[in-house]
């Protein structure tokens, strides 16, 4: 009896020099290079992705303070997936299986459906394709409410952004924002700033010495309404990621104490909402019944 992956099944996509392999749990990137060069961090397919690598973090991204939120007048309690914390993380569908939906040489589209819980009792159906383009990997994610009520939503992404053969610490990092959000010592949300000091990346800043795991609001658009996060590398190269409207906040983490990174890569992480917007309402998505939401964001190499 041959032990299946617990990444699942292996999607791999090609276009030109780009290999991209997406994996049927979390609908995880599990590789992503131009040529030799990565621009995720790979991981094995035999393992388990660390750190919620290349995973889609969805019904909502980042922390919820207690796991407890209140909604339209009813109290949920969710599993507490960060003890340490004491707060439910990165949502619900991390490590669950999504189905093929379909698969050409350069794309594939996957689906999985939420089933209603005690502590989120919304069918949610969230369909996420990937797409190499001539820029680079397109993901576009489309979240249904297939209930009867109105559903909390939010949604983010965990690629892990690779510095190439140099170190983290070798890499100058850029993030189109201007505001900062402040948190606490579990990380949740006090407030937020203007950018200021190390907080402030408009402009390629190096990483050397610098711990993150921060989220920035506010972001700067292109003419082309894209927000840009640009991590380059000691060879010259830069990993660019943007993302659009639907995704209005960043997170960066530098990976520092965390096993199976500890600062391998730089998390770029772009969001719908900040941490806890369950309790605090700030940009979170209230699905209707039969509404879908749009998010669309991509990264490729420089």
């Amino acid at each position: 009896m041959t032990s299946p992956f617990p990444t699942g099944d292996q999607h791999e996509l090609r276009l030109g020099d780009q290999v991209a392999v997406i994996t049927s749990v979390g609908a995880s990137i599990r590789e992503y290079r131009v040529g030799d060069r990565d621009v995720v961090l790979p991981f094995a397919a035999e393992s388990l992705a660390p750190a919620f690598s290349g995973a889609v973090l969805a019904p909502w991204p980042n922390r919820i303070r207690d796991g407890v939120y209140r909604y339209r007048g009813t109290t949920y309690q969710l599993h507490l997936s960060e003890p340490p914390r004491g707060v439910a993380i990165h949502g619900l569908v991390a490590y669950q299986r999504f189905e093929l939906v379909e698969s050409t040489p350069e794309s594939v589209t996957l689906r999985h459906d939420l089933v209603p819980t005690p502590g989120y009792p919304w069918p949610v159906r969230v369909q996420q394709a990937y797409r190499l383009t001539e820029r680079g990997l397109d993901v576009t994610t489309l979240a249904t409410n297939l209930g009867a009520d109105v559903a909390p939503y939010g949604v983010g992404y965990h690629p892990w952004l690779s510095p190439g053969e140099g170190t983290v610490d070798e890499c100058t990092l850029q993030v189109d924002a201007s505001r900062h959000v402040e948190v606490d010592n579990r990380l949740l949300p006090t407030g937020s700033a203007p950018v200021s000091g190390v907080f402030d990346l408009r402009e390629p800043r190096s990483l050397k010495g610098v711990v993150l795991d921060d989220a920035w609001l506010e972001p700067i658009r292109d003419a082309d309404g894209l927000s840009w996060i640009r991590l380059t590398g000691a060879d010259g190269r830069t990993v660019a990621m943007w993302a659009d409207e639907t995704l209005p906040a960043w997170q960066v983490c530098t990976g520092d104490g965390l096993e199976g990174i500890e600062r391998g890569g730089v998390a770029a992480e772009p969001m719908s909402c900040i941490a806890d917007a369950f309790r605090t309402c700030d940009l979170l998505v209230e699905l209707e019944p039969g509404a879908t939401h749009e998010a669309h964001w991509g990264v490729g190499l420089l």
